[in-house]
C-alpha cells in the first residue's frame, strides 16, 4: 500500500479536505481522488470520493486508519517542499 500522489489544498480551515490523495492498495487496485480531511479535533480522516451525494468505496477502520496515516505522511512531506 502506497501514495502515489499528494495535492495539497492551501487555505483549509477545520472540516475541509487538506488534500486529495492517490493510492495504491497493491498491484491490482488504484484509488484517485481521497480527501484528507481535517477534522474540528485536529486529526485527520481519510475519505473516498463521491458521485452525487453517495460515496463510491468506504473502508474498515483499521484500512482507514492505515490509508490515513500514510496520507497525512505525504500530505506533510509535500508540506515541507
Amino acid at each position: 500500500m502506497k501514495v502515489l500522489y499528494c495535492h495539497p489544498l492551501h487555505g483549509a480551515k477545520a472540516r475541509d479536505a487538506v488534500a486529495f490523495v492517490d493510492v495504491e492498495l497493491n498491484d491490482h487496485v488504484r484509488l484517485y481522488a481521497l480527501r484528507l480531511v481535517r477534522q474540528p479535533d485536529g486529526a485527520y480522516r481519510l475519505y473516498a470520493p463521491q458521485a452525487g451525494t453517495r460515496r463510491t468505496a468506504t473502508f474498515s477502520d483499521p484500512m482507514a486508519e492505515r490509508l490515513t496515516a500514510l496520507a497525512v505522511e505525504a500530505y506533510e512531506a509535500a508540506n515541507d517542499r
